[in-house]
């Protein structure tokens, strides 16, 4: 089998040899605002998905599927209902048009049972005015059981976000050591400019430093909850914030090496100016309730590759990308990390040390991740660059 997302918020499991539909699920109603951007997850018996759509005005859910069938066996609303104590987070009925989206895949920890979701601003994304409270479960990752959906924990890393801060980015799970003690924890370099460490059986914060520009918190308290500096709302006439609206990072996928200890991230250090526009909402229509500009050139601003300790949240090493990057990194048992940029070239760096050592021009941008096989013993890692995939391949077989 092979299952997908369409834009049209569908759920496609397709014959693995012919492409005939096996079964197609409507997930959400399109019409309505919802739409479908990110791979499904598969564990066990269920096919796992959430939805894009939260500059509409949707309501942020994560499904689960049988995966003979496409029967859906449960569903997790990211704003919670009235039957919830954490509805209280949102103001009035906010937050039946709350957002929330999860458009990116999460991860699963197989000895846990537990699903990790990311998901997304509340909406309107800029007015906040009209939702006051944290606006749970919004900018959070969520941890649910998944054979049942239950909610398990959640770590809000923004509450009643303002600037479209995301929090999609994909949930690193890492076994290692952290003050001294083996742990299961969670990696998470935030679109907010914080990278944040987490046990990931509990929920618990265990540390949060900045890994890119920010001017909009004096940092974050003993729960990891933001300490928010005035006069950083959005105004009418525009308020200069870091980082931009496209975040320290996004949804391009970080990579941590356990031979290394390092968790790698594409951040930027950049900038935006935000604005409110009140807006009144209406079903399926944009609802963001502002926006933003920023006032210098992209290349005036500095993309890189960081290398982050876990332990600490200290930065090892950078390598800066000219001009920009989307591209996700993928780190390899043989210490190289590797990566791409939007004009077109693909490079592989020394993972201890940032070193470049060696790059090729591709001809496209490269907007994906890269990824690593072997054939009959020998190791190729392969990319998506503009409309075509290039192989690489070491010269000599590893017996």
């Amino acid at each position: 089998r092979v299952f997908m997302s369409t834009l049209d918020a569908h759920l496609v499991a397709l014959d693995a040899k012919t492409g005939s539909v096996v079964w197609e699920s409507e997930v959400a109603v399109t019409s309505n605002g919802y739409s479908k951007t990110a791979a499904p997850l598969i564990v066990g018996d269920k096919v796992f998905t959430g939805v894009a759509g939260g500059e509409y005005g949707i309501r942020g859910l994560i499904d689960a599927y049988d995966i003979e069938t496409g029967t859906r066996a449960w569903r997790f609303y990211t704003t919670p209902g009235p039957d919830n104590p954490d509805n209280r987070t949102w103001s009035g009925d906010s937050w039946r048009r709350g957002g929330s989206a999860t458009w990116m895949t999460g991860s699963y920890d197989p000895d846990l049972n537990l699903l990790y979701w990311g998901t997304g601003n509340p909406g309107p994304d800029y007015d906040g005015t009209v939702r006051e409270g944290d606006n749970l479960y919004s900018d959070s990752v969520v941890a649910l059981d998944a054979d049942t959906g239950e909610l398990k924990w959640y770590f809000q890393f923004t509450p009643h976000d303002i600037h479209d801060w995301d929090s999609t980015q994909i949930p690193v799970l890492a076994d290692t050591t952290f003050d001294g003690e083996q742990r299961k924890l969670m990696l998470f370099p935030n679109r907010n400019a914080f990278f944040y460490v987490l046990d990931r059986e509990t929920g618990e914060f265990l540390l949060g430093k900045p890994y890119a520009k920010q001017t909009w918190a004096e940092g974050l308290d003993e729960n990891g909850r933001p300490i928010v500096r005035p006069n950083t709302a959005p105004t009418a006439e525009g308020t200069l914030v870091s980082p931009a609206i496209t975040g320290g990072s996004n949804w391009w996928s970080p990579s941590y090496s356990p031979r290394t200890g390092l968790l790698y991230v594409t951040s930027y250090d950049s900038e935006t100016r935000y604005f409110i526009r009140p807006t009144e909402y209406g079903v399926g229509q944009s609802y963001r309730a502002g926006g933003g500009e920023t006032p210098l050139p992209p290349e005036k601003y500095l993309r890189a590759v960081r290398a982050i300790s876990p332990q600490t949240g200290e930065r090892k090493w950078e390598f800066p990308v000219n001009s920009r990057s989307t591209s996700g990194l993928l780190s390899t048992a043989g210490d190289l990390v590797f990566g791409g940029t939007a004009d077109g070239f693909f490079y592989a760096l020394d993972a201890l040390s940032g070193e470049e050592l060696w790059h090729r021009n591709v001809g496209g941008r490269v907007h994906a991740g890269p990824m690593s096989y072997a054939v009959d013993g020998q190791q190729h890692v392969a990319i998506a660059a503009g409309n075509a995939i290039f192989t690489f391949a070491l010269p000599e077989r590893v017996e």
